[in-house]
């Protein structure tokens, strides 16, 4: 009935407002262009760049949206993919398809590198970004989303966060949910002889993980998941993504 209108609109305006590049300011050349971050505009990171595509399409932006297409240059650069847009030092060090957190401005030797130099992979930002790619209207044919997609199926698993353990465990059951979800697939091809229902999958692993009290909660208290408040409305966020639309 319009009431929002008005408030949806200066939060729509305030948003695209956090994303460097927007202004004209920054250059497409910056490895930072198109991504959104904690420290306005001093860095990105890949979580906030996704949770903006992921408003500006709840405010019915179209796939080809400049804001989600200089976000899509940034996400890009955070894939370990060679070629197809990833112009930075890290491309090809791992090359598995599979998305990191942010683009350093210098090299890093620390545990989100690998022993080349490299940005290891894992399992939370490898979804927000096939998700981001797949809300930016790419195909499954395009070389991002195919081997984002490869990746995803060489490394499906919800047991832990690939590549992170328990950490963020909960945050990552919410972006694999919500990815797969938007992709709009039925199965995950995983390579074993049938393909995995992952709404099935991802009910029964949250149900054998909620506690007796209705909620739930992690043991690794990294990023502050051992607040049940946090990681049940991971859960909740989870869940809500695992009707079947056929049903």
């Amino acid at each position: 009935d319009k009431r929002y209108d008005k408030i949806l609109q200066n939060a729509e305006k305030f948003v695209r407002g956090l994303q460097i590049g927007a202004d004209g300011k920054v250059d497409k050349s910056n490895p930072h262009f198109g991504g959104v971050g904690y420290g306005g505009r001093e860095g990105a990171d890949l979580s906030n760049t996704a949770y903006m595509i992921e408003a500006l399409k709840a405010l019915d932006a179209s796939d080809d949206d400049p804001a989600i297409q200089r976000a899509i240059a940034f996400i890009t650069r955070c894939q370990n993919l060679q070629g197809a847009g990833n112009d930075t030092q890290f491309a090809d060090k791992v090359n598995d398809g599979g998305f990191y957190y942010a683009v350093p401005t210098e090299s890093v030797d620390d545990e989100r590198s690998t022993e080349n130099g490299g940005l290891r992979s894992y399992g939370s930002m490898t979804y927000h970004g096939f998700k981001s790619l797949v809300y930016a209207g790419l195909t499954k044919d395009d070389p991002r989303t195919k081997a984002a997609l490869e990746w995803i199926s060489k490394n499906y698993t919800l047991n832990d966060n690939p590549g992170q353990g328990s950490a963020g465990l909960f945050y990552y059951y919410n972006t694999f949910g919500k990815a797969l979800e938007a992709s709009q697939l039925a199965a995950v091809d995983d390579g074993t002889p049938n393909k995995r229902d992952w709404r099935k999958d991802l009910v029964a692993t949250l149900a054998k993980r909620q506690g007796e009290d209705g909620s739930w909660v992690n043991s690794n208290r990294q990023w502050f998941e051992n607040d049940k408040n946090l990681c049940t409305s991971f859960a909740l966020l989870a869940l809500s993504h695992c009707k079947n639309p056929v049903d």
